[in-house]
């Protein structure tokens, strides 16, 4: 397995029951070399039987299949969170919005006019994805210093992934506050006011 150290080797005389590997080196396609290699270690030995001739790169992903799965699932389970999570501060953002029909068909009843009205509530929502991404993010710190240990080859404040997943929460929870806030602004003020 290629998770596991390298253990010591010893070489023994060939005998009955011990499989014997054979690496033999290519330049080009291993597979066209094969039946070659059948007729040279038959020549060697005819009652030798030979089998699982493949090439290198089919052990390794033999030997990296069980990981790639759980990495896949792993894959799987955080964009099902990731979707989640867009979807919910849509919600939130979204019924905190249509909450306040009301108070937006007052204000517009008031004289002020439907971009200042959107533009107050999107800056409102720009403060609280500000807030929430900046303890998120801090939180993600904290979590990846304790999982640093865990990961292979990979940098636990990875710039990527700690600049793209709060622009994407960030751009569902404007887009919560935007939607909400537009077509509350198309009310009638005195619809707004009638409807409670």
């Amino acid at each position: 397995m290629l998770s596991r150290a390298v253990r010591p080797q010893i070489y023994r005389p060939f005998g009955a029951g011990i499989r014997l590997g054979v690496v033999v080196r290519a330049a080009g396609d291993p597979a066209a070399i094969a039946p070659g290699v059948d007729r040279v270690m038959k020549t060697l030995d005819p009652d030798l039987p030979l089998d699982r001739v493949r090439p290198m790169a089919a052990l390794v992903d033999d030997a990296l299949a069980e990981t790639r799965l759980g990495l896949l699932v792993m894959t799987g389970f955080g964009a099902s969170a990731l979707l989640l999570a867009c979807v919910g501060v849509y919600g939130v953002f979204s019924y905190a919005v249509s909450q306040r029909t009301r108070e937006i068909g007052i204000r517009m009843a008031l004289g002020q006019d439907r971009r200042g009205v959107r533009n107050q509530v999107l800056m409102e929502g720009v403060r609280l994805t500000a807030i929430s991404a900046g303890l998120g993010l801090a939180a993600a710190a904290a979590l990846s210093r304790a999982l640093a240990a865990s990961l292979y080859h990979v940098n636990p404040f990875d710039p990527i992934t700690f600049a793209a997943m709060p622009l994407l929460l960030a751009t569902a929870a404007l887009l919560g506050c935007y939607v909400p806030a537009r077509r509350a602004t198309r009310v009638d003020p005195i619809v707004a006011l009638k409807s409670e």
